[in-house]
C-alpha cells in the first residue's frame, strides 16, 4: 500500500523512495518527441512506473512515444486523446485510465500553449486560448483525479508552471502566458493545502527550455535570452526529469506547496 494523506513512507533507502514500481502515472502533454511531457514520462518509466500520456492533435507521436517507452523500458503504457480545455474530457480521460490501469497514482499537469502576442497585439480569442488551456485545463484535471485520490488517501499532483509565473519575460510580449503561469503556481499552493489530508500538490517553473515551442522566435531575441540566463543557454527536457520523479515519488513525501524554480 502507498503512504496514506501524510503518513511517512515505510522505505528508508532512498532507491527504494524513488522508485515508481507498481505506480500508474499520467503525463498530460506528451505526444512530442522532445517536449518536457514525453521527458517526465521517460523518467518514471525509468523508475518504473506505467504510464498513461495524452495528445489533444498529434496522435501518431503519442502512438510513436508509447512504441519507444514500451520497448525502451518494459512498462506499460497507454495514450489518450483528451482536450484538457474541456472538463468532460479530462473527466473521460480519468475514467479510461482507472478502468485500464486500476488507480492513479500521480498525475503529471503538463498540457498547455504558449503566447506570441501581448495583450495589446493579441486577440480576445488568443487571450482566452491561453488562459483557458494552461490554467483552467490544469484545474480541470486537479478536480478531475483529485476525487480519485481522496476516495484512494493518496496520490501526487504535479503542475508544470514556468519562470514566466514569477517575471514578466523580455523582449517577448507574452502575458496571457504569464498570467496563467502564475496562477499554476498558486493553485497548487492552494490545492496542497485543500488537499492537505489526502495528496500532495507541487509545481515545476522551467526556465527557457528547448522543446520546439519557442522555435517561432526570431534568432536575436533568443540570443538576448541567453544573455539574461545564468548557464547561458536553453536546457534541455532531460535536464527536468528528475524534478518530476522527486515530485511523484515517495523520496518527496514531505514536500507538499513547492515550486521546484529550474534556472532563472
Amino acid at each position: 500500500m502507498p503512504p496514506q494523506g501524510n503518513a511517512v513512507p515505510q522505505a528508508s533507502r532512498l532507491m527504494d523512495l524513488f522508485s515508481l514500481k507498481g505506480k500508474v502515472v499520467v503525463v498530460t502533454g506528451a505526444s512530442g518527441p522532445r517536449g518536457m511531457g514525453i521527458e517526465a514520462a521517460r523518467g518514471c518509466a525509468e523508475m518504473g512506473a506505467d504510464l498513461a500520456i495524452t495528445y489533444s492533435s498529434r496522435r501518431s507521436g503519442a502512438e510513436t512515444n508509447v512504441a519507444e517507452l514500451t520497448k525502451e523500458y518494459g512498462i506499460r503504457v497507454k495514450c489518450y486523446k483528451c482536450d484538457v480545455g474541456e472538463y468532460a474530457n479530462v473527466q473521460k480521460l480519468v475514467g479510461d485510465v482507472i478502468k485500464d490501469f486500476g488507480k492513479i497514482d500521480a498525475f503529471i499537469a503538463n498540457a498547455g500553449p504558449t503566447a506570441d502576442s501581448g495583450i495589446l497585439d493579441g486577440s480576445k480569442d488568443d487571450w482566452d486560448r491561453v488562459v483557458h488551456t494552461d490554467l483552467n485545463g490544469t484545474a480541470y484535471c486537479a478536480k478531475a483525479v483529485g476525487a480519485h485520490f481522496k476516495e484512494r488517501g493518496c496520490g501526487s499532483f504535479v503542475i508544470t508552471s514556468s519562470i514566466s509565473g514569477h517575471i514578466a519575460n523580455y523582449p517577448q510580449e507574452q502575458t496571457s502566458y504569464n498570467v496563467a503561469k502564475a496562477g499554476c503556481i498558486h493553485l497548487a499552493r492552494s490545492l496542497a493545502n485543500e488537499w492537505r489530508g489526502f495528496a500532495r500538490v507541487n509545481s515545476v517553473s522551467p526556465g527557457y527550455i528547448d522543446t520546439g515551442l519557442s522555435d517561432f522566435v526570431d534568432k536575436k531575441t533568443q540570443d538576448l535570452w541567453h544573455t539574461m540566463i545564468p548557464l547561458g543557454r536553453d536546457g534541455q527536457a532531460k535536464e527536468l526529469k528528475g524534478a518530476y520523479v522527486y515530485l511523484v515519488s515517495d523520496a518527496s513525501s514531505y514536500t507538499t506547496g513547492a515550486d521546484i524554480f529550474i534556472v532563472l
